[in-house]
């Protein structure tokens, strides 16, 4: 990591500390309150505190002109993402997937569905549906180590961040109040409770959080739909297709929904914050991930809704190749930031 980012992001913390003015802001303030120095891991541990919501820059005396020239939310942000790319597995690819995100991911997913669309051609094992198109033994061949590498390589790299921040074994009490601080994203509704500025420096909205949630929440739906399709599959003998009325059709189509709707609105919010108090070297990075699962979410849709038609082999092809391209990708975007804050949380309740 940058020693000069990390000497910087102390500085700027330890004004902050003898300040005082944002205690309440999020969880950054209150966790560097508890203590009087800072070492490089305690560092790296409260960026992956900050949600990058800006509130405490606009309320800052010491910004610009001022000599402090304070930029809470620009170093985090920078300290931030080098946690990511130097703790990735392997890192190489993280740096290049935040410079060059959006390039990356439109190529990986034009490739992969031109793979699965020659899948028509090469043959099935003729099930019905999607399945006429490829056997879901084929399916389960690509699908299952695509899954589990990256999770793997995010293994890897979470086992370093957290050996860099200090973290002890894990406790229940601990691990039970970081899911409900994440669960609810906390830390993103301001110190006041009425959301944060990221888009518009006097004006406080929840549309951050809200979009957040839509895109977090529908995630894990579309994982449940799928996991409830592979027990409904393997345990009870009922594969897929499945009707209207049935669990996967439900939180698959709910939660495609809400992550569509989510991540929309992310891009369209995304641009309206002002750059300079972020990392704009990874922007790209940034954007890649939310058209990776917007991509995801609404060709899903789209192949639900033109399931009968001459449309389903392009589009099943489309989906699988985003599918795919998002499981592969996720160790190096911002996936990572969940896995991250989330163990951040974890941290700063075993120091409460």
């Amino acid at each position: 990591m940058s020693n000069e980012a990390i000497s910087e992001a102390r500085r700027q913390i330890e004004i902050c500390n003898a300040c005082r003015y944002c205690e309440g802001y999020c969880a950054v303030f209150p966790a560097l309150t508890r203590q009087a120095a800072f070492a490089d891991g305690d560092i790296t541990q409260l960026a992956n505190l900050c949600h990058n919501c800006r509130g405490c820059y606009y309320a800052c005396q010491y910004t610009e002109p001022h000599e402090f020239a304070l930029n809470l939310p620009k170093i985090l942000a920078e300290v931030r993402q080098e946690s990511w790319q130097d703790n990735a597995w392997p890192q190489g690819v993280a740096r290049r997937f935040h410079r060059s995100g959006v390039a990356i991911a439109i190529v990986v997913i034009i490739c992969f569905a031109l793979l699965f669309a020659t899948a028509r051609w090469i043959g099935s094992a003729g099930g019905e549906g999607f399945y006429a198109i490829l056997s879901h033994n084929m399916m389960v061949a690509i699908f299952v180590p695509a899954f589990l590498v990256p999770l793997l390589s995010i293994w890897i790299s979470l086992r370093r961040f957290w050996k860099s921040i200090g973290g002890q074994p894990l406790g229940p009490k601990a691990g039970i109040a970081a899911l409900s601080d994440a669960a609810r994203m906390k830390n993103l509704s301001g110190g006041h409770g009425e959301g944060c500025n990221f888009e518009d420096e006097d004006r406080f909205t929840r549309q951050r959080s809200i979009s957040h949630q839509l895109t977090m929440w529908g995630f894990l739906l579309c994982f449940a739909a799928t996991a409830s399709g592979t027990i409904l599959h393997y345990v009870f003998a009922m594969p897929a297709p499945y009707e209207l009325v049935s669990l996967p059709k439900i939180l698959g189509i709910s939660g495609g929904l809400m992550l569509s709707l989510g991540t929309a609105k992310l891009a369209w919010l995304k641009p309206k914050g002002d750059k300079s108090l972020g990392d704009p070297r990874v922007w790209g990075g940034e954007m890649a991930f939310i058209l990776l699962l917007f991509t995801v979410s609404t060709s899903g849709l789209a192949l639900y809704g033109a399931g009968a038609t001459a449309w389903m082999p392009t589009l099943l092809a489309l989906h699988l190749g985003s599918v795919l391209s998002f499981f592969l990708l996720m160790p190096y975007s911002k996936m990572a930031h969940g896995f991250y804050r989330l163990a951040a949380l974890i941290r700063d309740a075993q120091i409460k």
